[in-house]
Protein backbone atom coordinates (compact mmCIF):
# COMPACT_ATOMS: atom_id res chain seq x y z
CA UNK A 1 0.00 0.00 0.00
CA UNK A 2 3.20 1.89 0.24
CA UNK A 3 1.99 3.64 -3.30
CA UNK A 4 -1.39 4.96 -2.00
CA UNK A 5 0.03 7.13 1.40
CA UNK A 6 3.71 8.17 -0.65
CA UNK A 7 2.43 11.85 -1.03
CA UNK A 8 0.18 11.67 2.01
CA UNK A 9 0.59 13.63 5.08
CA UNK A 10 -1.92 13.69 8.27
CA UNK A 11 -1.42 16.40 11.25
CA UNK A 12 -3.70 17.66 13.81
CA UNK A 13 -7.36 16.74 13.52
CA UNK A 14 -8.19 16.72 10.02
CA UNK A 15 -5.32 18.32 8.41
CA UNK A 16 -4.32 16.21 5.50
CA UNK A 17 -1.47 16.50 2.96
CA UNK A 18 -1.25 14.97 -0.53
CA UNK A 19 1.46 16.23 -2.95
CA UNK A 20 0.02 19.92 -2.58
CA UNK A 21 -2.94 19.62 -1.68
CA UNK A 22 -4.39 20.70 1.67
CA UNK A 23 -7.09 19.77 3.93
CA UNK A 24 -8.57 21.68 6.70
CA UNK A 25 -5.23 23.12 7.74
CA UNK A 26 -4.84 23.68 11.34
CA UNK A 27 -2.09 23.97 14.33
CA UNK A 28 0.53 24.58 11.23
CA UNK A 29 3.93 24.33 12.48
CA UNK A 30 5.81 25.91 9.35
CA UNK A 31 5.44 28.49 6.39
CA UNK A 32 5.41 26.60 3.22
CA UNK A 33 3.61 28.24 1.31
CA UNK A 34 3.37 25.61 -1.05
CA UNK A 35 -0.51 24.93 -1.61
CA UNK A 36 -2.16 24.35 -4.90
CA UNK A 37 -5.52 23.58 -3.70
CA UNK A 38 -6.78 24.04 -0.18
CA UNK A 39 -10.01 22.05 0.89
CA UNK A 40 -11.95 23.69 3.65
CA UNK A 41 -15.26 20.70 5.01
CA UNK A 42 -16.55 23.58 6.94
CA UNK A 43 -16.69 26.68 8.85
CA UNK A 44 -15.40 25.50 12.82
CA UNK A 45 -12.37 26.81 13.45
CA UNK A 46 -10.53 23.64 13.65
CA UNK A 47 -11.14 23.24 10.16
CA UNK A 48 -11.42 27.05 8.88
CA UNK A 49 -8.30 28.18 10.54
CA UNK A 50 -7.33 32.16 8.67
CA UNK A 51 -4.08 31.66 10.72
CA UNK A 52 -2.81 28.53 9.39
CA UNK A 53 -4.29 29.22 5.81
CA UNK A 54 -1.78 32.07 5.22
CA UNK A 55 1.13 29.75 6.12
CA UNK A 56 0.22 27.49 3.43
CA UNK A 57 -1.41 29.30 0.40
CA UNK A 58 0.29 31.53 -2.97
CA UNK A 59 -0.39 33.57 -5.11
CA UNK A 60 -1.81 30.89 -7.22
CA UNK A 61 -3.35 28.47 -4.49
CA UNK A 62 -7.16 27.82 -5.12
CA UNK A 63 -9.70 27.43 -1.84
CA UNK A 64 -12.89 24.95 -2.16
CA UNK A 65 -15.21 25.36 -0.05
CA UNK A 66 -18.96 25.32 1.27
CA UNK A 67 -20.94 28.36 0.98
CA UNK A 68 -20.76 29.69 4.40
CA UNK A 69 -16.79 29.81 4.65
CA UNK A 70 -16.69 32.46 1.54
CA UNK A 71 -16.95 35.83 3.85
CA UNK A 72 -14.55 34.60 6.04
CA UNK A 73 -12.11 33.54 3.25
CA UNK A 74 -12.65 36.64 1.40
CA UNK A 75 -10.48 37.99 4.15
CA UNK A 76 -7.77 36.79 2.52
CA UNK A 77 -8.44 35.35 -0.57
CA UNK A 78 -9.93 37.16 -4.07
CA UNK A 79 -13.21 35.76 -5.64
CA UNK A 80 -11.77 34.53 -8.52
CA UNK A 81 -9.62 32.05 -5.68
CA UNK A 82 -12.85 30.75 -3.77
CA UNK A 83 -14.27 27.87 -5.25
CA UNK A 84 -17.70 27.11 -3.59
CA UNK A 85 -19.30 23.54 -3.91
CA UNK A 86 -22.30 21.83 -2.50
CA UNK A 87 -22.97 18.16 -1.31
CA UNK A 88 -23.00 15.78 -3.97
CA UNK A 89 -21.45 17.17 -7.06
CA UNK A 90 -18.46 15.95 -9.11
CA UNK A 91 -15.67 18.96 -9.98
CA UNK A 92 -13.03 19.91 -11.99
CA UNK A 93 -10.96 22.11 -10.90
CA UNK A 94 -7.42 22.83 -13.66
CA UNK A 95 -6.26 19.13 -13.51
CA UNK A 96 -7.70 17.53 -10.30
CA UNK A 97 -10.65 15.72 -10.30
CA UNK A 98 -13.05 15.75 -7.08
CA UNK A 99 -16.89 15.18 -5.52
CA UNK A 100 -18.48 15.99 -2.50
CA UNK A 101 -20.18 13.33 -0.10
CA UNK A 102 -22.62 15.11 2.58
CA UNK A 103 -21.05 15.76 6.28
CA UNK A 104 -23.66 16.12 9.29
CA UNK A 105 -24.24 14.59 12.45
CA UNK A 106 -27.25 12.39 13.56
CA UNK A 107 -28.84 13.24 16.54
CA UNK A 108 -26.50 16.21 17.55
CA UNK A 109 -26.47 19.94 16.67
CA UNK A 110 -22.80 20.43 15.83
CA UNK A 111 -22.90 19.60 12.40
CA UNK A 112 -26.24 20.28 10.65
CA UNK A 113 -27.39 18.38 7.54
CA UNK A 114 -29.13 22.29 6.43
CA UNK A 115 -25.44 23.44 6.52
CA UNK A 116 -24.51 21.85 3.41
CA UNK A 117 -20.81 20.99 4.74
CA UNK A 118 -19.20 18.32 2.79
CA UNK A 119 -16.69 15.73 2.85
CA UNK A 120 -14.58 15.27 -0.25
CA UNK A 121 -13.07 12.29 -2.62
CA UNK A 122 -10.05 13.16 -4.42
CA UNK A 123 -9.03 11.68 -7.29
CA UNK A 124 -5.05 10.99 -8.03
CA UNK A 125 -4.69 9.11 -10.95
CA UNK A 126 -6.96 6.10 -10.65
CA UNK A 127 -6.49 6.16 -6.60
CA UNK A 128 -9.39 7.78 -4.60
CA UNK A 129 -8.82 9.64 -1.25
CA UNK A 130 -11.87 9.78 0.74
CA UNK A 131 -11.94 12.62 3.67
CA UNK A 132 -14.77 12.31 5.73
CA UNK A 133 -14.43 15.72 8.10
CA UNK A 134 -16.67 15.91 11.15
CA UNK A 135 -19.40 13.55 10.22
CA UNK A 136 -21.40 10.71 12.25
CA UNK A 137 -22.34 7.60 9.95
CA UNK A 138 -24.49 8.49 6.91
CA UNK A 139 -25.95 6.62 4.54
CA UNK A 140 -24.07 8.65 1.61
CA UNK A 141 -20.54 8.09 3.48
CA UNK A 142 -20.87 4.03 3.60
CA UNK A 143 -21.81 3.87 0.04
CA UNK A 144 -18.66 6.31 -0.84
CA UNK A 145 -16.17 4.05 -2.34
CA UNK A 146 -13.08 4.95 -1.74
CA UNK A 147 -9.04 3.45 -1.49
CA UNK A 148 -7.20 5.70 1.42
CA UNK A 149 -10.27 6.69 3.73
CA UNK A 150 -9.89 9.57 6.48
CA UNK A 151 -12.69 8.84 9.16
CA UNK A 152 -12.77 10.89 12.22
CA UNK A 153 -12.92 8.82 15.59
CA UNK A 154 -12.93 11.08 18.36
CA UNK A 155 -16.56 10.98 19.47
CA UNK A 156 -18.33 13.77 20.67
CA UNK A 157 -18.98 15.57 17.43
CA UNK A 158 -18.26 12.94 15.56
CA UNK A 159 -18.36 8.70 15.32
CA UNK A 160 -16.48 7.00 18.07
CA UNK A 161 -13.99 4.64 17.54
CA UNK A 162 -16.80 1.90 17.08
CA UNK A 163 -18.65 3.51 14.82
CA UNK A 164 -15.84 4.67 12.92
CA UNK A 165 -15.05 0.92 12.46
CA UNK A 166 -18.10 -0.34 11.67
CA UNK A 167 -18.73 2.30 8.79
CA UNK A 168 -15.12 1.73 7.92
CA UNK A 169 -16.06 -2.23 7.16
CA UNK A 170 -19.12 -0.93 5.11
CA UNK A 171 -17.00 1.50 2.88
CA UNK A 172 -14.02 -1.33 2.36
CA UNK A 173 -11.33 1.03 1.89
CA UNK A 174 -7.99 -0.60 1.48
CA UNK A 175 -6.23 1.51 3.97
CA UNK A 176 -7.82 3.35 6.76
CA UNK A 177 -6.71 6.69 9.02
CA UNK A 178 -8.44 8.04 11.68
CA UNK A 179 -8.74 11.74 12.04
CA UNK A 180 -10.11 14.08 14.67
CA UNK A 181 -8.76 12.50 17.71
CA UNK A 182 -6.03 13.38 20.48
CA UNK A 183 -6.25 17.14 20.09
CA UNK A 184 -9.75 18.33 21.09
CA UNK A 185 -11.40 15.46 21.45
CA UNK A 186 -10.54 11.85 21.36
CA UNK A 187 -7.26 10.82 23.44
CA UNK A 188 -4.55 9.52 21.77
CA UNK A 189 -5.19 5.65 22.69
CA UNK A 190 -8.03 5.50 20.45
CA UNK A 191 -5.97 5.29 17.55
CA UNK A 192 -4.42 1.84 18.46
CA UNK A 193 -8.31 0.95 19.40
CA UNK A 194 -9.29 1.73 16.22
CA UNK A 195 -6.53 -0.08 14.09
CA UNK A 196 -7.27 -3.43 16.76
CA UNK A 197 -10.79 -3.18 15.48
CA UNK A 198 -10.12 -3.30 12.04
CA UNK A 199 -10.49 -6.68 9.98
CA UNK A 200 -6.85 -7.71 8.62
CA UNK A 201 -7.36 -7.03 4.92
CA UNK A 202 -7.87 -3.26 5.60
CA UNK A 203 -4.47 -1.60 6.24
CA UNK A 204 -4.43 1.20 8.91
CA UNK A 205 -1.90 3.76 9.36
CA UNK A 206 -1.84 6.21 12.12
CA UNK A 207 -0.03 9.49 12.53
CA UNK A 208 0.01 9.77 16.34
Amino acid sequence: MNDLLEHVKVYEQNTIKIDNIYFDPYRIKEETHDAEIIFITHSHYDHLSIEDIKKLKNNRTIVVAPLDCRLKLSEIFSSDKIFIVEPNNRYKLYDTRFRTVPMYNIGKEFHPREKDWVGYVLEVGDKSYYVVGDSDMTEEMVATECDVLFIPIGGTYTMDVEEAVFATKLIEPKVAIPTHYGTIVGSVEYGEMFKKLLPIDIECKLYK
